[in-house]
């Protein structure tokens, strides 16, 4: 029991950290960079096409969002070229 426990509350701690990471990240980003993020959260991985389709974004801000995005390692970039796909981290 104890040790379930214990397990319990390192987890707990992780996933407070990561909650506070993830709103930090929310309140210092704009709004189509976070859209973007939550967007490779739940698909895994996108194209530039999808997210234009899925924003509804120019092409070229999306570009613009995704470099910035993986300049600080908030996404990575796999591929170059039409193959580009990106993903989180």
């Amino acid at each position: 029991m104890v040790y379930f426990l214990r397990a319990l509350k390192k987890q707990k701690q992780r996933l407070e950290t990561k909650i506070e990471r993830e709103q930090m990240l929310a309140t210092k980003l704009p709004e189509l960079s976070v859209n973007i993020l939550e967007l490779a959260a739940e698909h895994g991985k996108l194209t530039v096409s999808q997210i234009v389709e899925l924003t509804g974004a120019n092409r070229n801000t999306v570009k613009k969002h995704l470099h910035a995005l993986v300049a600080n390692q908030n996404l990575t970039q796999h591929g170059k070229g039409k193959g580009t796909w990106y993903g989180r981290i």
